[in-house]
């Protein structure tokens, strides 16, 4: 295993290398572009194997990808922002195929106004098209899901899409070392693809077919089934993972000083990193805080969450994304969960980072702070005195 300084991006890259995809299908958009650029670069000097298609537009990146993974390969596409919403229509076109196609989202905000910076907004408001949705907090984690999203993905229990997402610049674009595998232990991890959910001559079948109301209801009530299995896909896959590479990681969510934690900020991304040195740092002070990190949406870890902040005091969710009108969709999510299990612990959501606003660690300590006394609230950081 040799150690690379890699951006986000480019750790993406690597892992989707080590996953040996047949079939690439790319367009470029700001701030993805690189991880295309990158596997381009690969094909050109023959370390990795495949058929790299530049498409015309996103909508046409991801159709590419459904028609490769239909005939039984292999398929990788990425895209950011604007170019994930174009691609909504094919999203649940391959959810409802069951075709296990990999592909990275750049976290970017949506228009308008025109913006290049990240904020998560785009993949939670596609939450319900039917892929597994997986949130990177650093490049070696990005790495490492590139190669453990085929292996849930392809799972014969879950066969469903895997998004992957990247906060933008913040990950994608931002230098660290990384520990990248040899390429025989990935291949250790990481089998060829096989299934029987393709088209193929010596045994005709028919994909993509309509159906009535009956029908169209047990498609719908497996495609949910599929995503459920995906919870012990992903445990199986870390698993292993762990054998093989010696990097462990922590399934659905990850927790970092909750046992004893009266307040508890619940967040997902890049912005973990500085909640955990919030949490240090306050708790030096003598005060009880904690770190929830939510790593997959899809499926929703309900029960996990529920163990984990049974006992606080309050909570709050931190997040870069606000259904207009409403409230965040984390917190929309995290509600049920409280609810499903009977818990009262009050909640509080706090919007920031959206268009790529900074959010400072004087904001999440006033946070903690906040916990104290608020009770579930709605409020966007930076604007306090223009709160609705």
């Amino acid at each position: 295993m040799a150690k690379h300084f890699l951006s986000g991006n480019e750790a993406f890259a690597y892992g989707i290398r080590l996953a040996r995809p047949q079939v690439i299908s790319a367009y470029p958009i700001t701030p993805q572009t690189i991880v295309v650029e990158k596997l381009s670069e690969m094909v050109e000097d023959n370390s990795l194997q495949a058929e790299f298609i530049h498409v015309e537009s996103e909508h046409s990146a991801l159709s590419c990808a459904i028609g490769a993974s239909a005939v039984g390969a292999r398929a990788f596409t990425a895209t950011s922002s604007q170019g994930l919403l174009y691609m909504a229509e094919c999203l649940t076109y391959a959810a409802g195929g069951r075709f296990p196609i990999v592909m990275m989202n750049a976290n970017r905000s949506t228009a308008l106004p025109w913006n290049i910076y990240g904020d998560q907004r785009d993949s939670l408001s596609l939450l319900d098209c039917g892929w597994i949705q997986a949130y990177a907090e650093n490049a070696q984690e990005s790495l490492d899901l590139a190669l453990m999203g085929y292996y849930i993905a392809e799972h014969k229990a879950v066969s469903t899409p895997f998004m992957a997402n990247l906060d933008g610049f913040v990950l994608t674009h931002t230098y660290e070392v990384v520990e990248v595998p040899e390429a025989a232990e990935a291949d250790l991890f990481l089998q060829p693809y096989e299934t029987e959910n393709k088209l193929y001559l010596s045994n005709p079948k028919n994909l993509a077919f309509s159906v009535g109301p009956d029908h169209n209801t047990a498609f719908k009530y497996k495609e949910h089934l599929g995503i459920l299995r995906a919870k012990e896909a992903i445990f199986e896959a870390e698993y292993k993972f762990a054998k093989i590479f010696g990097r462990g990681y922590t399934g659905l969510i990850e927790t970092y000083q909750t046992e004893d934690a009266e307040y508890i900020i619940i967040t997902l991304g890049s912005i973990a990193g500085l909640v955990r040195e919030t949490v240090d740092k306050l708790r030096e002070k003598g005060e009880k805080v904690g770190l929830l990190r939510i790593r997959y949406m899809r499926p929703f870890p309900n029960e996990e969450i529920a163990s984990t902040v049974k006992n606080a005091k309050a909570i709050g969710v931190l997040e870069k994304d606000i259904s207009f009108g409403n409230e965040g969709t984390v917190f929309t999510n995290v509600n049920s969960a409280l609810q499903k299990a009977g818990l009262s612990v009050p909640s509080s959501n706090y919007i920031g980072g959206l268009g790529g606003r900074n959010i400072s660690a004087q904001e999440i300590e006033g946070v903690f702070e906040a916990l104290k006394t608020e009770k579930r609230t709605v409020s966007f950081l930076g604007m306090e005195g223009e709160q609705p």
